[in-house]
């Protein structure tokens, strides 16, 4: 027999509920399963919105967008045992691009725990599956622990470098009865981001203030400083150079922004050459250079603001370490120095133009047919829309080519763990997270592992256009293959009729062959209530 909660108590399961509501949280997304029906119980009345994936992969990658688009946590409820492994990829992929994620699992029954009995979903250490790709996990022992335990998960995700948090939560405790009444329970108050030392910014200040040539590297734990990144730059006139997570963190049609083109040689040799570089919540990792591996050589100072202490020193030693938030270090540092002169401004402008230039030069074999899909994309997303790639041929394009205008308008997997199968959900869970219009592109290989959630994007009548790059495979790592002459390999694959696919779903979809075929199909996919799967065949 379930512990029933008493009259007027509610159980665990409700409080859990009322206070990820008191966090915020208005939306999860999980699959139900016989070890979670207790939990589910607490779910209506709750404010939550649920929503359900075809897959808990899908589940996981669903919060991934949702939290990368709005900010905030994305959160998951899994089952024991498969829920928790088939989320595992997504999770590392949230944890490798350090986006907020709270993970509800269910567990064994206390009584049950690492006895190997035969449990159903039993798994002998269910905490070991997740421990490498989440920045914290607790396994409840008592239903009263919750609220301290949902408080520290909050704040980790809040006040430090984010990533997965992973809460187990054995089944015999979600009925179990919490002391009290539901309004009794409040969230913990958020915490006051960690603001840079007065003399490390005074340093930093004169330093920039003298430098000849200075750079701004920033990198994706730098969405909430735009305007101060904007404001310092025009005060510097120093170009800024974004890392692929931080794309439309600066304005990219601002003079004085360089794009996401860290991994071309020209803009390498103008940062290399700063006496000042300015690095802000960025690893300077391969990843941030589209795998180009070589580390950067820093000739000049180099300053490094991270709210990660362990980041200060990853990947380059700086000259000056401030372990701070970067909206706050960025603006203290604006205040901090004097307005900048516009002729200067319009020197570096012009520098600007032609490294941009310079770097289309540097685009590996094919990429010149793809451009004109890239400006065709470019034309169809709107001004305040949100891209969401997959590792896919125009994706890596997309990267560089196609400027973006706001933060949290770039979410791909191209960048860290590098999965497949990322964008489809991920734009659901984008497109639920506010009103901002989203586009998701992703392979015919990489939609092949998570197609199943066109359903749920059809559930939701999400006006949501999914471009499907068709290159009949594996299309970059064919190229690949050409290039290190390896014969051609589990590279070529039989693909379905993708439009016949998308309307057996019950969404409508296309398929075109033309870039200036793209815009008038994803206008009319934006203006249609329900998903438009649109077919490209790659030239």
């Amino acid at each position: 027999m379930h512990p029933q909660p008493l009259p007027h108590s509610p159980s665990c399961a409700q409080v859990l509920m009322h206070l990820l509501q008191q966090y915020g949280v208005d939306t999860v997304f999980g699959i139900p399963g016989v070890h979670t029906i207790e939990l589910y119980r607490g779910l209506p009345g709750s404010g939550l919105t649920h929503i359900t994936p075809r897959h808990e992969q899908g589940a996981g990658f669903m919060a991934d967008g949702y939290a990368r688009a709005s900010g905030k946590p994305g959160v998951c409820f899994l089952i024991t045992g498969p829920g928790v492994t088939n989320a595992a990829t997504a999770m590392a992929q949230a944890y490798s691009d350090s986006v907020p994620m709270l993970v509800i699992s269910a567990v064994n029954r206390r009584e049950d725990l690492g006895l190997g009995s035969g449990r159903l979903h039993e798994l002998p250490r269910q905490q070991d599956v997740s421990r490498g790709f989440c920045i914290w996990q607790h396994a409840l022992t008592s239903a009263g622990q919750l609220p301290d335990v949902l408080a520290r998960a909050f704040q980790l995700m809040q006040s430090s470098r984010p990533g997965p948090v992973h809460i187990e939560i054995p089944i015999d405790l979600f009925p179990a009865p919490m002391p009290g009444a539901l309004d009794d329970y409040r969230a913990a108050p958020a915490p006051a981001l960690p603001a840079a030392n007065g003399s490390a910014i005074a340093t930093a200040a004169e330093w920039l203030r003298h430098a000849k040539n200075p750079v701004i590297l920033l990198g994706g734990g730098a969405q909430s400083a735009g305007q101060a990144a904007t404001e310092l730059a025009e005060k510097l006139a120093a170009p800024v150079f974004l890392s692929l997570a931080a794309k439309g963190v600066v304005d990219e049609r601002h003079p004085l922004c360089g794009g996401a083109n860290l991994s071309f040689a020209a803009v390498r040799e103008r940062v290399e050459n700063a006496d000042v570089v300015l690095a802000v919540a960025s690893e300077l990792a391969e990843t941030d250079r589209n795998l180009v591996r070589d580390d950067y050589h820093f000739r000049g100072k180099l300053i490094r603001v991270d709210i990660d202490p362990a980041q200060l020193v990853c990947n380059a030693t700086p000259d000056l370490a401030i372990c701070a938030d970067a909206s706050a270090s960025l603006a203290q540092l604006a205040a901090a120095l004097p307005a900048g002169e516009a002729q200067r401004q319009q020197a570096v402008a012009m520098e600007i133009s032609a490294l941009i230039s310079s770097c289309r030069r540097e685009w590996w074999p094919g990429s010149e047919g793809r451009f004109p899909w890239v400006e065709a994309l470019r034309a169809a997303l709107p001004e305040n829309g949100v891209l969401v790639t997959d590792s896919t041929q125009l994706a890596y394009n997309t990267n560089h080519a196609l400027p973006l205008y706001q933060a949290r308008s770039h979410l791909t997997c191209t960048t860290g763990y590098g999965t497949l199968g990322f964008a489809l959900p991920a734009a659901i869970g984008a497109a639920l997270s506010g009103s901002r219009p989203v586009i998701a592109l992703i392979g015919d290989g990489g939609i092949m592992f998570t197609l199943g959630e066109l359903a749920a994007a059809v559930e939701q009548q999400l006006s949501l256009p999914v471009l499907v790059w068709n290159n009949s495979g594996y299309g970059e790592i064919r190229d690949f293959m050409d290039e290190a002459e390896v014969p051609q390999e589990g590279v070529n694959l039989t693909t379905p009729d993708f439009v016949a696919l998308a309307k057996s779903f019950g969404a409508a979809g296309c398929r075109i062959d033309l870039p200036q075929q793209l815009a008038p199909a994803v206008a009319e996919a934006f203006a249609r209530k329900g998903p438009t799967l649109i077919e490209i065949t790659a030239p």
